[in-house]
C-alpha cells in the first residue's frame, strides 16, 4: 500500500499528483514520529528535504544576536522549510514539536521535479508560500504597532480559532515561550493573563484556558 496515495492528510499540492507520481513521492518520503520537545530540524544544519508536518503542532524558532525568538506556531498538515531548502542548503531556523507530531521528510530532488513537470502541483505550492508570507507580514505589523494587550489577546484568538477550533485552549507554550512569541516578558504575560481572568474574559485552569468573552477579546486585539 502506497503511504502517500492513501494518506488522509495530503497537502493541496499532493492532491494534484497522479497515481504514478504519488508512488514516486511515497518511495522518496520517510515518515517520522516526534515526541513533545523533540527538535525536528535545527538552525544552521544542512537541509536536503522538504518537511511536511502531517499531524501535530510545532514552534518555529531562530537564535538571534541576544536570545532565541519564536517566530510562529504551526499546525499540521503544513509544509515547513521550502524557502530554506530552495533558497539555501542550510536551515535558517529550527522547528520543535510542541505535542506528539508526525512528520514526512520528502527528498528535495523529487519535490523539485514535480514542480517542473506538474503545473498544478507547482501552483498549489506557490499559493501555500504566498499565504504564509502574507500571514508573516500581518504578524510583523501587529508586533510593531499593537500594544501588549492586543498582541496577547490576538494570540489567544489565534490558538482558539486556527489551532484548536474551540473556546478551550490547551496552551502548548509555557509562560516564557508565550512571552517570547509576543515579544514581552514572562512577568507581563502572567500579569495580563491574571487581569483577563479576573475580569472574566478568560478562565485559567493550569495550562487550560477557556475564552469566555470572544467579543471583548476581539475588541482588545483590534484596538491593541
Amino acid at each position: 500500500m502506497d503511504i502517500c496515495q492513501f494518506c488522509s492528510k495530503k497537502s493541496p499540492a499532493v492532491t494534484k499528483l497522479d497515481p504514478d507520481e504519488l508512488k514516486i513521492l511515497g518511495d522518496s518520503c520517510v515518515e517520522v514520529a516526534f515526541s513533545k520537545g523533540d527538535i525536528i530540524f535545527k538552525q544552521n544544519a544542512l537541509s536536503s528535504n522538504v518537511i511536511f508536518i502531517k499531524e501535530g503542532l510545532v514552534k518555529i524558532h531562530v537564535a538571534g544576536p541576544e536570545k532565541e525568538q519564536i517566530l510562529k506556531v504551526s499546525k499540521g498538515p503544513t509544509y515547513l522549510g521550502i524557502p530554506t531548502t530552495f533558497g539555501d542548503k542550510i536551515n535558517h531556523y529550527s522547528a520543535t514539536a510542541l505535542v506528539p507530531t508526525s512528520v514526512c521528510f520528502i527528498d528535495i530532488n523529487v519535490f523539485k521535479e514535480f514542480i517542473k513537470i506538474n503545473s498544478d502541483f507547482a501552483y498549489e505550492v506557490i499559493v501555500d508560500l504566498c499565504k504564509d508570507e502574507l500571514n508573516q507580514f500581518e504578524r510583523c505589523v501587529n508586533l510593531v504597532q499593537k500594544q501588549i494587550h492586543g498582541r496577547l489577546c490576538g494570540t489567544l484568538l489565534y490558538f482558539s480559532e486556527d489551532i484548536f477550533q474551540s473556546d478551550f485552549i490547551e496552551m502548548p507554550l509555557n509562560r516564557n515561550e508565550l512571552a517570547d512569541l509576543i515579544c514581552t516578558s514572562r512577568e507581563t504575560v502572567s500579569r495580563l493573563l491574571s487581569e483577563l481572568n479576573k475580569e472574566q474574559i478568560i478562565q485559567i485552569s493550569g495550562k487550560r484556558i477557556k475564552l469566555l468573552d470572544m467579543d471583548k477579546l476581539k475588541q482588545i486585539s483590534l484596538k491593541g
